[in-house]
């Protein structure tokens, strides 16, 4: 019972709050998509959970709720939260045969929530929405996976699984990207020795990433080796020994705090 006292007054300051919230200027903010089992409540209360707490990390661009405890007590009770939900059955041209292909099979369960309650249950984290628009994340990278390093241009057919990887962590922030072009990578002076280093001026509405990834036998992973410039300040920050997809998910997640104020990667 203990347990539960501190989660009750905080939803109870969030329902009092969200008569006077306002909401986001932009709706897609407010959703996210799990993958779930079933369109039962097996797994929906898990589903509705982990969509909660994309949503709350997403409105706020604040990535290190993402490992709040009060975020994770909020999300004991995301149904509360909840505007409007449904699935979608990505598998549903199939033909099935058995059990499995019918209500034993994952299906994407989006979650809409109240933007009221997710403002106000930030505002009960002592956070506060970000408003205006957010910089597109522009990333100049060199891949070195084998004798045959390449640039990750939005053309390269090598980086296709890296691409999606970025666009889709990106799009858990609130953020969008803009991969160059093998015309813009010339353009820059960028080559394929050392770390990238761009020329010219940015466009102020991007956030600029170049880095390396390296694939490491002694690392026994990637390594990822972000730089940031922003405002006359560099910002460097690495991660060794994941894979991938965690190694794009720290570049972004350091991007992330440093377009929004939110701290330092």
């Amino acid at each position: 019972m203990t347990l539960r006292l501190p989660i009750f007054i905080l939803i109870a300051g969030v329902l009092l709050f969200a008569a006077t919230a306002s909401a986001q200027d932009d709706p897609a903010l407010y959703q996210a998509t799990a993958v779930v089992t079933g369109t039962d409540m097996r797994q929906r209360p898990l589903g509705f959970a982990e969509c909660l707490t994309e949503v709350l990390v997403k409105v706020s661009g604040v990535p290190r709720l993402r490992d709040d405890k009060a975020v994770a007590q909020l999300a004991e009770n995301a149904n509360t939260f909840v505007d409007t939900f449904g699935y979608v059955d990505p598998r549903a041209w199939f033909l099935h045969h058995d059990d499995q292909g019918t209500y034993d099979r994952s299906y994407e369960l989006t979650v809409h929530f109240d933007p009221a309650k997710i403002d106000a249950a930030l505002a009960g984290l002592g956070v506060a929405p970000w408003r205006g628009p957010r910089p597109l994340l522009v990333p100049v990278i060199i891949v070195r996976r084998d004798w045959s390093p390449f640039l990750l241009s939005a053309e390269t057919p090598r980086g296709v699984e890296m691409r999606q990887t970025i666009v889709r962590v990106a799009a858990e922030y609130g953020m969008g990207v803009h991969f160059p072009t093998d015309d813009d990578l010339d353009a820059w002076g960028v080559g394929l020795i050392g770390v990238p280093a761009p020329l010219g001026a940015l466009d102020p509405a991007h956030l600029r990433i170049t880095g390396s990834l390296s694939l490491d036998v002694k690392a026994m992973g990637w390594v990822g080796v972000w730089h940031v410039r922003q405002d006359g300040v560099e910002h460097t920050w690495q991660l060794s020994g994941v894979d991938f997809d965690k190694a794009f998910a720290d570049m972004v997640r350091g991007a992330v705090m440093l377009a929004h104020g939110a701290g330092t990667p």
